[in-house]
């Protein structure tokens, strides 16, 4: 097997700890606002204080990987987050859950932007938009298993039980990686010759990075990609947090429905994100990058804010299941092509850029979360942020048609 192939494998470990360590608390959502006697406003601030430290660090963290390699940066941050979801299991009341789940939020942050930085080392400009649809449909196979694991456990253990086992994965993680991981592939002993040559000599990998952030900043193609991201994590953050409480509460789903009802449409956004990324990198191939990046995100941000629509009109657990699991795999067909192109229009900048992206994504999504809570409290009707969340998607669709991934941000010489 190929030294890269191991890395990905690695990743997709880390990705899959990453989501079950995210969606825990939202499977075991309504299990815990009745234990703490929470509010749906209290509930939607506590999900929304995850989402506000992810945000705010994913560019710093990014960065600290580009400089520092992502050795060493992965794993202090799944150190970090590991702790903090054990933790969680001994919150006591509102306040006490908020600020845990605010330091949860910090080791996460700097996840996928170092995971993206990885695939821009490891990997041929040919195959990154693959590797990130590998990589985004494990985040999706960990929000699967989770309701598989943590509905068992919360109704034989309790919900606090379910934090402390999740937690001790990424310490077995950390002792893998830091092991066998090295920052760039003519590091790692016993790589073949061959496929440092398919890899190619990243020589501006090797170099001191030092973020033009003057210059990145000046560029209207940055700001259009942040839009971008900040509308599609409307749809993204709605499956994040409150679908399984919208789908217990909002639907009447039981407990024991839920783990389908939580875990087939995170099957689908597995075969979404697989198939978004050869998709992607077949058209790249065969058309280039404009329409072989934008055709997929376009299409698939426009359909699925169809199906989210029809999800909140038309009544029913059966047909909401239907059109929710359609919505979450469709939308995600575009997310390895959008990740992709943060390395096509970064270059060396990529991790940097991906957290800037990832950022604009988590202050949507921290709106969202609150807005979501505030809503149903306001009008005692589930279905309403849904058309909301809609809207998001198609306007995000809007924003990608106007992203040109031929044009780097920093041009040879700035």
């Amino acid at each position: 097997m190929k030294k890269r192939n191991i890395v990905l494998i690695l990743l997709m470990v880390v990705g899959v700890i990453t989501f079950l360590d995210r969606i825990n608390i939202s499977v075991a959502g309504a299990s815990i606002m009745e234990d703490l006697d929470l509010t749906g406003k209290q509930w939607g601030w506590v999900l929304s204080a995850f989402i506000l430290s992810y945000g705010l660090l994913q560019v710093p963290l990014g960065a600290w990987g580009d400089r520092s390699g992502q050795r060493k940066v992965l794993s202090v941050i799944v150190l970090w987050w590991s702790l903090f979801t054990i933790l969680t299991g001994f919150s006591n009341g509102f306040v006490m859950l908020l600020i845990i789940r605010f330091l949860f939020g910090i080791g996460e942050a700097g996840a996928y932007p170092n995971m993206t930085g990885t695939v821009g080392r490891w990997f041929p400009r040919k195959e990154t938009a693959r590797a990130q649809g590998y990589l985004w449909a494990a985040s999706r196979i960990g929000g699967a298993l989770t309701p598989l694991i943590v509905v068992p456990v919360i109704i034989h253990l309790g919900w606090r039980v379910a934090f402390y086992i999740l937690g001790g994965m990424g310490f077995i993680w950390v002792l893998v990686w830091f092991t066998w991981f090295r920052n760039f592939p003519s590091q790692k002993k016993g790589i073949a010759r061959d496929e440092l040559a398919e890899i190619g000599h990243r020589e501006e990998y090797t170099k001191k990075v030092i973020i033009p952030w003057k210059i990145i900043l000046r560029r209207n193609q940055f700001w259009i990609l942040l839009a971008m991201y900040w509308f599609y994590a409307w749809g993204s953050w709605f499956f994040f947090s409150w679908f399984p409480v919208f789908m217990e509460e909002g639907r009447g789903f039981s407990k024991s429905e839920l783990t389908y009802a939580v875990a087939v449409p995170f099957l689908f956004s597995v075969i979404g994100n697989i198939s978004g990324g050869y998709i992607s990198d077949r058209l790249t191939l065969k058309y280039g990058l404009n329409i072989g990046r934008k055709a997929v995100g376009i299409s698939a941000l426009a359909l699925s804010s169809v199906l989210m629509f029809l999800a909140g009109f038309i009544p029913g657990k059966l047909q909401v299941f239907i059109f929710l699991s359609f919505c979450f795999g469709i939308f995600d067909l575009m997310l390895p092509a959008a990740w992709a192109i943060c390395l096509d229009i970064g270059k060396k900048y990529g991790g940097a850029i991906s957290g800037a992206m990832n950022t604009a994504g988590n202050i949507g999504g921290f709106v969202c979360a609150i807005s979501f809570g505030y809503l149903v409290d306001l009008t005692g009707n589930y279905n309403f942020p849904l058309y909301l969340i809609s809207a998001m998607l198609l306007l995000s669709a809007l924003m990608f048609f106007f992203i040109n991934p031929s044009k780097k941000l920093v041009e040879d010489g700035e």
